[in-house]
């Protein structure tokens, strides 16, 4: 199966899989992750559940809560359409392989290879859905898990604190299914150089890590956390 393709797509390949699994390992790594955006933000996300066993009223917790479910639901049926979309492709091979061939720095590729490569895009769009479909479960679980907290005045309970650890748990739980979704999304367009070319490809998806690595280490996002009244 694998005789369709040449050394450099294969080595473009290995690449792609291993940035996909080494910064996904590196990201959510404990010493790492509280550097990066997305570890600054669980730190909230907790801070977000403390504050809430002190409200008796929790309109504000409820809409933040139907914001982040709403997010992940656009996401969750994005990927689903992304993925109809991919599988489409595969009705008309010959056109495409044809057009693709066409292009500035292509190389000539065959259908089987195509195919495949299409097939590979569906994948990670399938991978991508199951990640956001799961993270808005998971986020309708913190929504229960908010109407379960007693209030706390002081946020001295006990029971009210356990509550919110488990909500706060639960929340960073979502968004990490969440973050995994959209960085399938990220790298899916990485992966789109490969149908021009495994150099094209190489190239593309060092792009989307260069570009990812920024934003959770050396955005404008991450300095806003950091940020103090004049």
């Amino acid at each position: 199966m694998l005789n369709v393709f040449k050394t450099a797509d294969l080595v473009a390949a290995g690449w792609f899989a291993a940035v996909w699994i080494l910064y996904g390992l590196a990201l959510e790594h404990p010493r790492l992750a509280r550097h990066s955006l997305n570890g600054r933000m669980d730190a909230f996300r907790r801070r977000w559940m403390q504050r809430m066993i002190e409200r008796e009223v929790r309109i504000l917790d409820s809409t933040v809560m139907a914001s982040l479910q709403n997010g992940t639901a656009f996401f969750a049926s994005t990927a689903l359409i992304a993925l109809g979309g991919s599988l489409s492709l595969l009705r008309s091979s010959d056109e495409a392989v044809a057009i693709f061939s066409t292009l500035p720095l292509s190389v000539e590729t065959v259908r089987e290879a195509w195919e495949m490569k299409v097939i590979g895009l569906s994948i990670i769009f399938a991978y991508a859905f199951f990640k956001f479909a799961w993270a808005y479960r998971v986020m309708n679980y913190v929504a229960i898990l908010i109407a379960a907290t007693p209030n706390s005045t002081d946020g001295s309970d006990p029971e009210a604190q356990a509550m919110a650890a488990r909500a706060a748990a639960m929340n960073m739980a979502g968004g990490g299914h969440f973050n995994r979704g959209q960085r399938a999304f990220f790298l899916a367009l990485g992966y789109l150089g490969w149908f021009v070319s495994p150099y094209v490809f190489m190239v593309s998806t060092t792009a989307v890590l260069a570009i990812m690595v920024r934003r959770q280490f050396a955005s404008a996002a991450l300095r806003a956390l950091d940020a103090s009244k004049d």
